[in-house]
């Protein structure tokens, strides 16, 4: 692991605890179980969604992308402000976005498989009362 990594958590310390995890040659950020950021080639890129997008975009930064099957992808993690390195409130306000953005979407996600379910104990009811 590189000095990166600790310096990040170390500059995040007075928001939370941050854990890693290595992932895809690169790592990923946690705090309280859910990713909100992630490294890759020495740079910090934080989860963004359609709440907080519109403040990476006025800064001109952009989402991580790579490559495959010769097209890029863009995930919905975004180059983080150099500001964050020179500014600890900066830091922790940016984490926090990033963060709330990842719980709207595990949010979103267990809502979604909630909602899943209860279509499928529907049909099987229903299907056992025609029998």
């Amino acid at each position: 692991m590189s000095d990166f990594i600790p310096f990040v958590q170390e500059l995040l310390e007075d928001w939370a605890p941050v854990s890693t995890r290595r992932m895809f040659g690169g790592h990923g950020l946690y705090h309280e179980g859910l990713m909100f950021a992630i490294v890759m080639d020495q740079r910090l890129y934080l989860k963004a969604d359609e709440v907080n997008r519109k403040e990476f975009e006025a800064l001109g930064l952009a989402p991580f992308t790579y490559a495959m099957k010769g097209k890029d992808v863009a995930l919905s993690y975004w180059a983080a402000p150099d500001a964050i390195f020179d500014e600890p409130s900066e830091a922790v306000r940016w984490a926090q976005s990033s963060w709330d953005a990842a719980l709207r979407g595990h949010l979103a996600k267990a809502q979604a498989r909630s909602k899943a379910k209860a279509k499928l104990a529907d049909k099987k009811a229903s299907r056992s009362s025609r029998m």
